[in-house]
C-alpha cells in the first residue's frame, strides 16, 4: 500500500530503527511508547488487521508472536504485554497489522520503571 507507513518502513523509502529484520517481519520501536519498552511487530506484507486474516495466514501471525518473544528475550523481560489492536474501535490506528510488545517495568502494578 502505497501511503501505508509500515509499508514504507518495510521497504526503506521511510525511516526506522530497525531491532529485527527477516524476510517475512519487521521490529522496530513505537514512536509514541506506551512502556518503557516498547516494540512493533509488523510483517512485510501488508494485511490491514486481524480482522483481514484468513487461512494463509497462520504461519506469519505465528511468527510475529515467536519474533516478539524472541525479542522480548534479548531485552531480558521476563513479564510483558503482547497487544493486538483490531479496528478503529479496538484502538488500532496505523491499519497494517502490528504487535505491540510491551514491557520494562520493574513493578508493573506500581508503574515503576
Amino acid at each position: 500500500m502505497e501511503n501505508c507507513i509500515f509499508c514504507k518502513i518495510a521497504n526503506k523509502s521511510a525511516p526506522a530503527q530497525i531491532v529485527y529484520e527477516d524476510n517475512d517481519i519487521l521490529a522496530f520501536p513505537d514512536i509514541n511508547p506506551a512502556a518503557p519498552i516498547h516494540i512493533l511487530v509488523v510483517p512485510k506484507e501488508h494485511i490491514q488487521s486481524i480482522a483481514d486474516m484468513n487461512g494463509n495466514h497462520t504461519g506469519i501471525i505465528s511468527k510475529i508472536i515467536f519474533t516478539a518473544k524472541k525479542i522480548a528475550e534479548e531485552k531480558g523481560l521476563t513479564g510483558y504485554k503482547l497487544v493486538f489492536n483490531v479496528g478503529r474501535e479496538g484502538g488500532q490506528i496505523i491499519d497494517h497489522l502490528h504487535l505491540h510488545l510491551l514491557g520494562g517495568w520493574k513493578n508493573k502494578s506500581t508503574g515503576e520503571v
